[in-house]
C-alpha cells in the first residue's frame, strides 16, 4: 500500500507523513492537514465489510491512512485498546425508531460522548509515537464541552504527554465540567477562561502559531483540527451504511453540527466510495454552517448559549476542509479566503463552491423549540430517550425531503444523561448516569480561572509547563 502523504489547506506547510501529522495537529501555515489523496474501496471491499466486529472494519477503512507508518497488525492493536473499554459490544449500536429513521449511538465511550470514538484511538497513537523518545508533548486544546472530557480521559496519566485544556465558564453543562476537572493526574490542566467557545478556540489556533510557545513547547492539538481524529470518525459511516444494505443501497445521514467535523468525516466517506444520499448539516441557532450552505454567508455573528452547548459556535474550523477540496485543492486561495475571514469575521462562498457542496450537503436549522419536539417525538414515537444534540440532528432529518427508499441515520452523539435538565423539561424523565460514572458529584474538582485574554492564557501554559 503506497504510503500516504498529508498537505496543508492553505499550501505552504511541508508534506508530512501520517506519523507526522498526527503529532502537529495544526500545520505551521495556520491550515488542517488533508491526505493528498482520498482513498478508494470498491462496492465489492464495501460488501466485505457486512460481516465483521467494529474493530475489523476500522482497520480496512484506516489502514490507507497510516500507510507507511503503521502496519495493519500494527493498527489493529490499537483499535482494539482503544475500543476495548467501551460499553456496547458493537460500539456504535443502530437504533430503529420507525421504518425509515435510525439512531447510530456513539456515546458508549467511556465519557458517554462521540468523542471518545476518536480520541481513545488518538490517546493510543500519541503513546505509540512518543514512546522511547525524548520528545515531551504539550496538547492544548478547546472544548464546547465534550472534546475536553473525552481528550483527558485518553491522556490522563500517559507518558511524554500533558493536555491543558479550554472550556468557556458557566457555558458547558455540570456533568460535561467535572467529567474534566475532576480528572485529577498530574499531567491534566484545565483552564476555565472567561468567554465563549470560540474565543477559546482563537487563543489554541493563535498559541499554535506563536512562535514563541512553540520554541518552549512541542505543541498538539486533539481537536477535530487533529486529522486523526477525523479518521476515526469515518469509519463509523462504513460500519452503519453497510448494515442497512450498503453499497446496493445508500444511506443518509443527519449530523448535529458545531465544528464540522464529524459531519466532514461522513464527506471523506463519501469521497472513498460509500454510497450517502445525503448529509444533513444541523445547526441550532448559532447557524453559521446553515447560512453558508445556503446563501454562501459565512459571517461570525455573537454566540447565543443555548441547550446544546456543544453547537454554540459561530466560526467551524473543519469547514475550511471542504472549502479545500471545492476550489480544486488550491490552498493558496484557501489561506486569502481564510486571512479575509480573519480580518473581517465574514467571507462569502462564491456559487460554484456552493453548488459543489449542495451536491452532497443538506442543511437545517432548528430551534429550541424544534429540538423539544424532538425530544418528545424520540420519546412517545421512537421509545428513546435522546440528548438535545441528537434532537436537533434528527429534527433535521424529519424535516428535510429526503428519497422515501432512502434510511435516514441521526448520530446521536451524547448521552442523555450529559443533559439532564434539558431532557428533563422536554420529556419529563431524568435520565440517570450510567453506573461506570460512578461518584461524579462527589469528586473534588481542580481548576484554574483566567480572563478570556490570550496573554494570560499562554502565561499559565508556559508556566504550568516549566514546572513538569
Amino acid at each position: 500500500m503506497a504510503v500516504m502523504d498529508y498537505i496543508s489547506t492553505r499550501g505552504s506547510a511541508p508534506t508530512l507523513d501520517f506519523r507526522a501529522a498526527t503529532l502537529a495537529g495544526l500545520a505551521d501555515d495556520g491550515g488542517l492537514y488533508v491526505p493528498a489523496r482520498w482513498p478508494q474501496m470498491t462496492a465489492d471491499e464495501i460488501r466485505a465489510l457486512a460481516g465483521l466486529d467494529y474493530v475489523e472494519t476500522a482497520v480496512r477503512v484506516m489502514a490507507p491512512f497510516v500507510a507507511g507508518v503503521l502496519s495493519e497488525d500494527e493498527l489493529r492493536g490499537l483499535c482494539k485498546a482503544a475500543y476495548g473499554r467501551f460499553g456496547h459490544d458493537a460500539v456504535t449500536p443502530l437504533v430503529q425508531l420507525d421504518h425509515r429513521h435510525w439512531l447510530l449511538e456513539l456515546f458508549h465511550g467511556p465519557t458517554l460522548a462521540f468523542k471518545d470514538v476518536a480520541l481513545q484511538l488518538l490517546g493510543q497513537l500519541f503513546e505509540t509515537f512518543l514512546r522511547g523518545g525524548e520528545t515531551e508533548l504539550t496538547i492544548v486544546g478547546a472544548t464546547s464541552g465534550d472534546t475536553g472530557s473525552a481528550a483527558i480521559e485518553a491522556v490522563a496519566g500517559r507518558d511524554h504527554i500533558r493536555i491543558f485544556m479550554l472550556h468557556p465558564e458557566g457555558r458547558v453543562s455540570d456533568v460535561q465540567r467535572r467529567q474534566m476537572t475532576t480528572v485529577l493526574a498530574p499531567n491534566v490542566h484545565n483552564i476555565a477562561i472567561d468567554g465563549s467557545f470560540d474565543d477559546a478556540q482563537a487563543m489554541v489556533k493563535r498559541l499554535f502559531g506563536d512562535a514563541e510557545a512553540r520554541s518552549r513547547l512541542t505543541l498538539s492539538a486533539v481537536n477535530s483540527i487533529n486529522w486523526a481524529r477525523l479518521m476515526a470518525q469515518v469509519v463509523y459511516y462504513f460500519y452503519a451504511a453497510v448494515r442497512l444494505g450498503a453499497p446496493e443501497r445508500p444511506v443518509a445521514f443527519s449530523v448535529p453540527t458545531g465544528n464540522f467535523g464529524d459531519v466532514f468525516a461522513g464527506y471523506v466517506a463519501a469521497q472513498m466510495g460509500l454510497p450517502i444520499a445525503r448529509l444533513v448539516v444541523a445547526t441550532n441557532v448559532n447557524d453559521i454552517l446553515h447560512r453558508a450552505l445556503t446563501s454562501g454567508d459565512y459571517s461570525a455573528g455573537t454566540v447565543t448559549p443555548t441547550a446544546t452547548p456543544s453547537m454554540d459556535i459561530q466560526v467551524s474550523s473543519n469547514f475550511e476542509r471542504l472549502l479545500f477540496d471545492l476550489s480544486g485543492r488550491d490552498g493558496a486561495a484557501i489561506a486569502g479566503m481564510m486571512a479575509e475571514f480573519d480580518r473581517s469575521r465574514a467571507m462569502t462562498i462564491p456559487a460554484d463552491m456552493r453548488a459543489g457542496a449542495q451536491a452532497l450537503f443538506s442543511s437545517a436549522r432548528i430551534d429550541a423549540d424544534g429540538m423539544t419536539l424532538a425530544l418528545r417525538w424520540a420519546q412517545e414515537r421512537g421509545g428513546q430517550i435522546i440528548d438535545p444534540h441528537s434532537a436537533v440532528g434528527l429534527a433535521a432529518a424529519r424535516a428535510l425531503e429526503i428519497d422515501g427508499d432512502v434510511p435516514v441515520v441521526t448520530l446521536a452523539t451524547a448521552h442523555p444523561a450529559k443533559f439532564r435538565d434539558a431532557v428533563e423539561r422536554a420529556t419529563g424523565v431524568r435520565p440517570a448516569l450510567p453506573p461506570r460514572l460512578g461518584n461524579l458529584f462527589e469528586r473534588e474538582e481542580r481548576y484554574s480561572k483566567l480572563p478570556g485574554d490570550y496573554d494570560a492564557v499562554k502565561a499559565h501554559i508556559l508556566a504550568e509547563a516549566a514546572r513538569g
